[in-house]
C-alpha cells in the first residue's frame, strides 16, 4: 500500500493504542501463571497476535472476546511445556528474544523463525548468552548469516553467572522471565547495558507477579530468584509512548491543535522523554498528568508561531542520547528537520539492529526529501531549519520537499515519514511505499490520524 501525505492541519482528540512492550510481557507472564488472567486495553497489533499464537505452543490459550478490548489468557502454569512446533514470531523481535529463553528452560529442542525482516536480525548476543547458561543454541543458516531460524537445545541453568554486553535489552528481559522457572538465583552481569528503561519495565512486571528481582543502579548487575509459581491476575495495559510520538510530531510540524488522550504517566516507558526534549526547543506541549492528556499546538496555533529552535540550548545544539529509548529515533529524526539548528542523535548503535538499520535508512530517505543529515557511525547529525523565521515570516533556508520514499517494511519509518508530509509547503507531497507495515505497532494508524484531519490518502 502506498500512502500520500501532504500539507494538512490537525484538530481534535486522538487516543493511541496500548503499549506493545507491555502487552507482550503481559501475554508471556500470564502464560507462565496458573489460572485465568484478563488483559484490558491490549495492543491489537500483528506482533501481539503473533505472541498470542505462539503461547499456544507452550500450553496457554487466548480468547480475544467479541470486542477484543479484553483478552482472556488461560495460563499454562504447571502444565507449561516445550513448544510443540516451530515458533513463528512474525515480525516481532520482542517475541523472539522473550520466548526463546523461556523455551530453553525445557529439556529438548525448539526452533524459532520469523518473517523476512526477522531473518535478517543478528542473534549472536542471544545464542551466546544461552550457550553460557548451558544450552546449545545456534542458527540454522547455511549462508553463514547470524540470523534466524535458530535452534535451542535446553535446558539452561543458573549455575554460571551470565556475562554479556546488554546493548539490546530484549534478550536480557527474556532471560529474566525465564529465570523465574529455575531453581536458585540467576546472576546477570552486563558490560554495556542499553535500553535500560525496558529492563526496569521487566523488573516491575516480574515483581508484580511476586518474583524477587534486583537491578543495580548502573544496570550492570541483575539477579532473579526462582522458582516462583506465578498466579493469574487481571492487568490493564497503559498507552504506548512509542505511538504517542507520531501524532505529537505531526501536530508540531503543521498548524494544528490536538489532544492525545489516555497518556501513560507511570514513568515506566522511556519514550516519554520526547516531551521534555521537544519542549526544550520551544515545542508548545502541555502534559496534564491529572487528566492523562497531552495537548500539542503547532504552527500558527502555537506560541512563537510554532518555531522550533536550538538557540536557547547549551552550544546552540540539541544532543539526545538514545540509548534508553532508541525506538524514538524515527520520530526525532523527522522533527529535527523542522528545528532551527543542529540536532545530534547519539548512542545509536542499537538502532541498527531493529527492523532495519534505522540509521542508514533515515539518512537515505530523509536526504531524498531535502534534509541535511549525516550518519557519522555513532551519531546521526541533522542540520534543520524551521519553516519560519523568528519574526514569523517564511524562512528561505527551509528546504524540505516532497518525494517518494521507502518504508523498508519498518512500521516506525512508515509512520514518521507520513507525518513529515503534513509539514510540507503547499503543492508538495510525500509518497510512502509499503506503508501498511504500521499495523505492527499502531493498527489503523492512518484511519486514526485522518479522523483528526491528516487526510492521508491511499494511492
Amino acid at each position: 500500500m502506498k500512502i500520500k501525505a501532504f500539507n494538512h492541519n490537525l484538530n481534535g482528540n486522538i487516543t493511541v493504542p496500548g503499549s506493545k512492550s507491555h502487552t507482550i510481557r503481559a501475554l508471556l507472564l500470564t502464560t507462565l501463571a496458573e489460572g485465568v488472567s484478563h488483559i484490558s486495553n491490549p495492543l491489537k497489533s500483528s506482533d501481539c497476535i503473533s505472541t498470542a499464537n505462539a503461547i499456544k505452543l507452550i500450553g496457554a490459550s487466548v480468547d480475544f472476546g467479541q470486542d477484543k478490548d479484553v483478552w482472556t489468557v488461560n495460563g499454562a502454569g504447571s502444565s507449561i511445556h516445550l513448544p510443540t512446533d516451530t515458533v513463528d514470531v512474525g515480525n516481532s523481535g520482542s517475541l523472539l528474544y522473550f520466548m526463546s529463553p523461556i523455551a530453553s528452560t525445557f529439556e529438548g529442542k525448539s526452533v524459532f523463525t520469523g518473517d523476512e525482516s526477522i531473518q535478517k536480525r543478528p542473534v549472536s548476543h542471544l545464542t551466546d548468552a544461552l550457550n553460557q547458561l548451558g544450552a546449545k543454541a545456534y542458527t540454522n543458516r547455511t549462508d553463514g548469516t547470524d540470523a534466524p531460524p535458530i535452534t535451542i537445545e535446553g535446558p539452561i541453568s543458573n549455575k554460571n553467572t551470565l556475562v554479556t554486553g546488554g546493548e539490546l535489552s530484549q534478550y536480557i528481559s527474556g532471560i529474566m522471565m525465564a529465570s523465574s522457572r529455575l531453581d536458585g538465583t540467576m546472576n546477570i552481569e552486563l558490560t554495556n547495558p542499553k535500553e535500560t528503561p525496558y529492563l526496569t519495565m521487566t523488573q516491575n512486571w516480574l515483581e508484580s507477579f511476586g518474583i524477587p528481582v534486583t537491578v543495580s543502579e548502573d544496570y550492570k548487575h541483575i539477579t532473579v530468584k526462582g522458582p516462583v509459581a506465578l498466579k493469574a491476575r487481571d492487568i490493564t495495559i497503559p498507552s504506548d509512548w512509542e505511538a504517542v510520538a507520531f501524532p505529537l510530531i505531526a501536530a508540531l510540524v503543521s498548524d494544528s491543535k490536538i489532544v492525545i488522550e489516555n497518556v501513560d504517566g507511570s514513568g515506566t516507558q522511556g519514550d516519554d522523554k520526547i516531551v521534555e526534549i521537544l519542549k526544550s526547543v520551544d515545542g508548545d506541549i502541555n502534559w496534564n498528568k491529572t487528566d492523562n492528556t497531552l495537548t500539542v499546538c503547532g504552527g500558527k496555533l502555537a506560541e512563537n508561531n510554532g518555531r522550533l529552535s536550538t538557540e536557547n540550548l547549551p552550544g546552540k545544539e540539541l544532543h539526545i542520547n538514545l540509548s534508553g529509548f532508541p525506538d524514538a529515533i524515527c520520530a526525532l529524526a523527522v522533527i529535527a528537520c523542522f528545528i532551527e539548528g543542529t540536532t545530534v542523535l547519539e548512542d545509536i548503535e542499537v538502532c541498527r539492529k531493529k527492523e532495519t538499520d534505522r540509521v542508514k535508512v533515515l539518512e537515505k530517505e530523509l536526504t531524498k526529501l531535502g534534509a541535511d543529515i549525516k550518519d557519522t557511525g555513532d551519531a546521526l547529525i541533522i542540520k534543520g531549519h524551521s519553516p519560519f523565521k523568528a519574526d514569523g515570516s517564511e524562512n528561505p533556508e527551509f528546504k524540505i520537499h516532497g518525494g517518494q520514499v521507502e518504508s523498508y517494511l519498518d512500521h516506525r519509518v512508515s509512520m514518521s515519514l507520513a507525518c513529515m508530509g503534513l509539514g510540507l509547503k503547499e503543492g508538495q507531497e510525500i509518497i510512502v511505499n509499503d506503508a501498511e507495515c504500521c499495523v505492527v505497532s499502531f493498527p489503523h494508524f492512518f484511519e486514526s490520524m485522518n479522523k483528526i484531519g491528516a487526510e492521508f490518502t491511499e494511492v
